[in-house]
């Protein structure tokens, strides 16, 4: 995939701990070109590529239909896995995922690398010590600048996509305010989706309502008109609220709002592909045995109000995930 090339590639190829020992791609030819820029030493096909003895890891990066069988496969043949989201179109196929996982006894992460930027996790920080009071509103939007399409690839395809951009932008924006308040069960969902110009919806509003009373409101577009694309998360508390990019946090102090935004490390590197990168690292020592990794089980709770936002959109009312 094209985020192999921009990210995982030059990060992975560029660590002395590490050998990108194969790839492996639909389109050969392309393949080929890749591994020769990145210094690859093979192009293999998929299966032949899990028959390779020294292979500790692999990263996913294919279509979304693929996701969960390949992730299947290279957990059954004993690899550690990083796949790009969504694991799976659905709950089941995420908890069949992560079953293998645990049954293999390897490493399992999701793509979700708003985890790993600082400002998302200072944010979080707030929110899990209490300082926002309770938490009782969080919205959240990723609005991509409409761009015309050079062609149609697998992600306009309903059937190697599995949606359109619920499943892409919207499963990122859902997890990152699920995550920063802990993944709460979610009771109620309702959503809108705008079907675009091919097969899937390039827009979708959703509002979600927590066994707690919270609310989240997401909404993703591929179709936005503006300067630029726009991408924020906002969390509103009984005692303060924050906000990103950029990160800003206020409180209740001696009976009035303050500024208490903590200061931000600065970074030369797009703290998307900063982000990327400490995924990876994450990833890297998770498979050498240095770090913890968690398997992902709030992903099948995740993919469960995905799948229920797709169902109220075709009922046109609210549903329960």
């Amino acid at each position: 995939g094209a985020i192999s090339q921009v990210v995982h590639l030059p990060v992975l190829t560029g660590r002395d701990d590490v050998e990108v020992a194969a790839l492996s791609d639909a389109d050969t030819p392309k393949a080929k070109t890749i591994a020769e820029r990145f210094g690859v030493g093979e192009v293999l096909g998929a299966r032949e590529l899990l028959e390779k003895a020294e292979l500790d890891a692999v990263v996913i990066s294919t279509p979304n239909h693929l996701h969960q069988e390949q992730a299947l496969a290279a957990l059954e043949s004993g690899r550690g896995v990083l796949v790009e989201r969504p694991m799976a179109f659905n709950g089941r196929g995420v908890e069949e995922v992560i079953r293998t996982a645990a049954d293999a006894g390897r490493v399992l992460l999701v793509g979700m690398t708003h985890r790993y930027r600082p400002d998302v996790a200072t944010l979080r920080s707030f929110v899990a010590g209490g300082e926002l009071g309770s938490v009782y509103a969080i919205r959240g939007a990723w609005l991509n600048r409409k761009v015309p399409l050079a062609r149609v690839t697998w992600r306009q395809r309903l059937e190697e996509a599995g949606g359109g951009v619920l499943m892409d932008l919207g499963v990122q924006a859902l997890d990152l305010c699920l995550w920063l308040v802990g993944f709460p069960e979610v009771v109620r969902v309702t959503a809108v989706t705008r079907k675009g110009e091919h097969e899937v919806e390039d827009s979708a509003s959703l509002m979600l309502i927590t066994e707690a009373g919270v609310a989240l409101q997401v909404e993703v577009s591929s179709n936005y008109y503006g300067d630029g694309d726009r991408h924020y998360v906002r969390v509103m508390g009984s005692e303060g609220s924050g906000s990103l990019p950029p990160l800003q946090v206020q409180k209740q102090l001696g009976g009035r709002p303050m500024d208490v935004t903590p200061e931000q490390p600065s970074e030369r590197e797009n703290p998307y592909t900063s982000a990327y990168r400490r995924q990876l690292d994450h990833f890297v020592r998770a498979v050498a045995g240095e770090a913890d990794a968690p398997l992902p089980s709030e992903q099948v709770g995740l993919m469960d109000v995905v799948e229920a936002a797709y169902r109220s959109a075709g009922a046109e009312e609210e549903v329960t995930p």
